[in-house]
């Protein structure tokens, strides 16, 4: 059994590791094998519910959260004042070290090749995927077939009027496979992103920047990791100021952004920095942060000024900003336009509805991250075995993971813009959060043989003593403020934290505990009434995920529709009852409606 893994980026390696653990043989190809898990835009990994996405991958067993670890040189954990569901990791990463782990680790894996070449064509027989064909003019048979090929498909990059073809900064974009893929009759939108310009380390004054240093005890991505990280660099920051406007309203016709080069929407999320002074003309300033690439890397990422200006006027933008006006920059800050494909044109497995056997995966899919495209990667890479071996496929529900909302959003509701996961997305997320990832997803793990036992059984030790903490959190009492209190109801007290309760009873609860084991307690603690109600909320939504909608179901004959709803049903065709209830405009009495007429008829 081979499948073919096209592209090396976060999504093509988390696939590509996924097969080969899974007992199938793996073909990564990439166009530079040195340039596998490069780092394109910022070193950096996790942050607001990316950082969610990078313990579920985890959980999994994927190799991201341990990269993340091995090469992180800035640990921190957002949101730590607020609650436990928002918290989020985020590593600042040495990109060189990053990039050369990931080759390292991959060479070593069994049952996976890396080949250097380019994907010219998708080879299909009788409607089903059958391998690839090269650009060398040889071909290379497989099972299955996963496209992760990031920005390269039809890849332009602007600075100013400039135009050059490339999926990112020296590299070559892919136009016969993103042709052909037009060709087999995939539907395909233009997207936009860009990345900011790279200053010279020794040519910033830093005293002029606020320094933005790392938890004091980093707290790692993986439950694999042994050694405490160090945090090994500090970032910086800064802001923009009403010169820096003037440039740029005198010089936004050479945007291309705005001069009608750029026809592919951008993330409205992470704007470029000509965007947020068109679109906030209200604010005087606009911050960026100064975040070092690497301990022996001189370059320094300028996070916040994104752009597509000229290099003349990039040039400008840095001379009116105290301390980098005497900066020199090695790289400069570019967009790029490309082709995604429309991701609702796949199933809940990331394989194609239209030709079985070729599945996408990442930011083909109009995703925006590395963190989102590793974790398609990884489910491709599941269930492309899964179906290969005619077992069941793998789906994670939304109230089970972040990646399942991820994937539900997009192939349910497509995309017309870059998407990126917020916590805001997910409806569940006092259940969601990163410290109980492997206590979610970790059962689903062993089960698929991406953990083994022995490591199942290690974690869920860690797992059982934070339960048990929890149960003496309930059977100790304290007098407090005149009346006995149990640990576990003065923690439940919104002005009370875990460190607040240890102070409080004045004796030791729980040795070795880092922040995720008292964000978890803390969080099931507190959170406990609205789970419960929750995990009412998700059972009845599971009934709905079971009752199944036949094909070509006839939905005129159903009394008490409307004309819009069947309208949208039709076009839709939702498999189940709770995938209709997704639908826009389709209410609960609706769904009740169809419910009714499903039962009549099955009896």
């Amino acid at each position: 059994m081979r499948i073919i893994v096209i592209g090396a980026g976060h999504a093509g390696i988390e696939a590509a590791f996924a097969i080969s653990r899974l007992g199938a043989k793996a073909v990564l190809i990439t166009t530079h094998l040195e340039t596998i898990g490069q780092m394109s835009c910022n070193p950096s990994i996790g942050g607001i519910a990316k950082g969610h996405l990078v313990k579920e991958i985890d959980a999994f067993g994927g190799i991201m959260p341990q990269a993340a670890d091995a090469t992180g040189i800035h640990f921190l954990t957002l949101n730590k004042s607020k609650g436990p569901a928002v918290r989020a990791t985020r590593t600042q990463n040495d990109k060189v070290k990053y990039r050369s782990y990931m080759k390292s680790f991959l060479e070593k894996c069994d049952n996976l090749t890396l080949y250097q070449s380019i994907v010219s064509k998708i080879l299909i027989k009788k409607g089903k995927v059958t391998g690839v064909r090269l650009l060398e003019g040889n071909t290379i048979s497989a099972d299955a077939v996963i496209i992760t090929s990031g920005t390269f498909f039809n890849g332009k990059i602007y600075i100013g009027d400039e135009v050059i073809e490339g999926g990112r900064s020296n590299e070559p974009a892919s136009t016969h496979l993103a042709e052909n893929i037009k060709e087999i009759g995939f539907k395909t939108i233009r997207l936009k992103t860009g990345t900011p310009m790279r200053l010279h380390f020794d040519s910033i004054d830093f005293k002029h920047f606020e320094p933005q240093p790392g938890d004091k005890l980093p707290n790692p991505f993986s439950l694999f990791t042994d050694n405490q990280p160090e945090n090994k660099i500090i970032c910086y920051l800064g802001y923009t100021n009403q010169n820096v406007r003037n440039i740029l309203e005198d010089n936004i016709k050479f945007s291309p952004l705005y001069s009608g080069k750029i026809e592919g929407i951008g993330p409205r999320y992470c704007p470029s920095i000509e965007d947020k002074v068109i679109k906030f003309p209200h604010r005087e300033r606009h911050h960026f942060y100064l975040e070092p690439e690497g301990v022996d890397n001189k370059e320094v990422y300028v996070n916040g000024l994104s752009t597509s200006l000229p290099v003349n006027v990039q040039r400008k933008i840095l001379e009116q900003i105290p301390g980098l006006d005497k900066s020199i920059m090695m790289r400069p800050a570019y967009a790029i336009e490309y082709d995604a494909i429309l991701p609702t044109q796949l199933e809940k497995t990331l394989e194609s509805k239209e030709v079985p056997g070729l599945y996408f995966a990442g930011q083909v899919n109009g995703t925006s991250g590395y963190e989102e495209a590793a974790s398609q990667g990884m489910m491709a890479g599941i269930n492309a075995v899964q179906k290969a071996k005619s077992e069941d496929p793998f789906v994670l529900k939304r109230s089970e993971a972040y990646i399942g909302v991820m994937i539900d959003d997009l192939i349910k509701k497509g995309v017309d813009e870059p998407y990126r996961m917020f916590t805001s997305r997910a409806e569940y997320r006092l259940q969601l959060r990163e410290d109980n990832a492997f206590e979610r997803l970790g059962s689903h793990s062993n089960k698929l043989g991406l953990i083994s036992d022995k490591i199942f059984a290690m974690v869920r030790r860690r797992s059982k003593k934070r339960y048990k903490i929890i149960d003496e959190l309930r059977t100790r009492k304290i007098n407090y403020k005149n009346k006995s209190h149990s640990l576990f109801h003065l923690l439940k007290m919104p002005e009370n934290d875990f460190a607040a309760i240890k102070r409080i009873y004045g004796g030791e609860i729980g040795d070795d505990m880092n922040l995720s084991d008292i964000s978890f307690i803390e969080a099931e603690v507190k959170y406990e009434g609205y789970i419960k109600i929750q995990n009412e909320n998700i059972k009845r939504l599971d009934n709905l995920d079971k009752t199944a909608i036949p094909k070509g179901l006839e939905y005129e004959k159903i009394d008490g529709l409307s004309t819009e709803v069947i309208q949208k049903l039709k076009v839709k065709q939702p498999e189940t009852l709770k995938d209709a209830l997704g639908i826009s405009g389709v209410t609960p009495a609706s769904i009740n409606a169809i419910s009714i007429y499903l039962t009549i008829n099955h009896r």
